[in-house]
């Protein structure tokens, strides 16, 4: 493995591009729930589940594969599961019926844990002086790769239909295979532990590391409403209030990129001010973003507004806690990674879910009212911790 001060900007581009591709595979059904919908004949809360569905395999896939990272070789487990989402892709572009799209869906976001195999081992690659910098850039591919899957699906699926975009997207996985066997390191296992024990030594942990508990669960919450956000937007943009379609949701991906492409900023200001203060001040941008979509949702800008610091919010929370939790055991990163984006997805499933439900039943407003409510819990999560920053 590469010694920490030999990580070069190429390889650091490359992590980025990976984990941008895998995760966006994750996300490309948000602005085709309502043409999938159409397809299956299913119901806006049915369509949700899916998306609901996908976030529960992604919080498993964390679960069960992302500790593997400090036992086995990094490469080739990254490897083996980009391999996995291209069979998962293909199925869910040839699904006859909403079952084994569903089942696809499910196995598609186990697979975007290769993304958080990736994360860690570039924090162990980086100097400890450039940790919040190296993984703020890494960040921001895996933000980008969310943002622009939307765009990318929605501009797809209104000229090809939403089955091209699954074809497209398992081809791309091939292709990055190909790229990251060539150019990623070998990442040699960083422990002797079976992976029960390192289940096992999970427990202590998180007895003995405030900061960790603290992380995992402002992460959680804050992404609960991003994934709240997008999991509605396009039943929103097709209300009356808008009347646009898949297209013009996958386009918002686009705006949410300023957001994403600050990551790098924020790393360094962790770096040389403290990722606590960070998260203290994203969590009321969040609260922001969200009084500002309650109040002038209906307006193009206001939305836009939002979006904008929305996205900002959520990187900012997202890059601030990761460089706090992998400064605190070098020799554990992958098990506290895996333990936090288990949170952090199982709370972006409850969003979905929670959204779906609150549109249905109260529309654009019971959204923003559930995503203040889990902002104000994330601020007060925050503030309890403060004796042990």
């Amino acid at each position: 493995m590469k010694s920490p001060d030999s990580i070069k900007p190429g390889l650091v581009l490359l992590m980025a591009f990976t984990v941008g591709a895998v995760v966006a595979n994750v996300y490309y059904v948000q602005p085709l729930l309502a043409e999938i919908a159409r397809t299956f004949g299913l119901s806006v809360t049915g369509a949700g589940r899916l998306a609901t569905l996908i976030q529960i395999g992604v919080a498993v896939g964390q679960f069960v594969f992302v500790p593997l990272g400090d036992i086995l070789e990094r490469r080739r487990l990254t490897l083996r599961l980009i391999l996995a989402a291209a069979v998962a892709l293909a199925l869910m572009t040839v699904a006859p019926t909403v079952g084994p799209f569903a089942l696809a869906c499910f196995l598609l976001g186990t697979t975007a844990s290769a993304a958080h195999v990736i994360l860690p081992f570039a924090a162990t690659l980086a100097p400890p002086e450039r940790r919040g910098k190296v993984v703020g850039q890494v960040f921001s591919g895996l933000l980008m790769g969310i943002l622009l899957a939307r765009t990318y699906a929605g501009v797809m699926a209104s000229f090809f239909g939403w089955r091209a975009v699954y074809g497209v997207a398992c081809g791309a996985m091939l292709l990055l295979a190909v790229l990251v066997r060539a150019n990623l390191p070998q990442g040699p296992p960083i422990s002797t532990l079976s992976w029960t024990d390192l289940l096992r030594s999970i427990p202590p942990m998180w007895r003995e590391l405030p900061v960790w508990r603290e992380a995992c669960l402002t992460g959680m919450l804050v992404f609960s409403t991003f994934s709240a956000f997008w999991t509605t937007l396009i039943f929103f943009l097709e209300s009356p209030a808008y009347h646009y379609g898949s297209r013009e949701a996958g386009l918002f991906g686009l705006i949410g990129l300023a957001g994403a492409l600050c990551a790098p900023l924020v790393g360094k200001l962790a770096d040389r001010h403290g990722a606590r203060r960070n998260v203290a001040i994203a969590l009321w941008i969040n609260v922001a973003a969200w009084a500002v979509m309650a109040i002038y949702g209906k307006v193009l800008w206001g939305l836009i507004a939002g979006v904008l610091l929305l996205d900002l919010a959520v990187q900012a929370v997202q890059v601030s806690n990761q460089t706090r939790v992998y400064a605190l055991r070098p020799d554990a990163r992958s098990r506290l990674n895996m333990v936090y984006m288990t949170l952090y997805f199982l709370g972006g499933s409850f969003g979905a879910f929670v959204a779906s439900a609150s549109w249905r039943a109260f529309g654009w407003t019971g959204v923003c009212v559930y995503a203040e409510v889990a902002t104000v819990a994330a601020i007060l999560v925050h503030s309890s911790f403060a004796k042990s920053a």
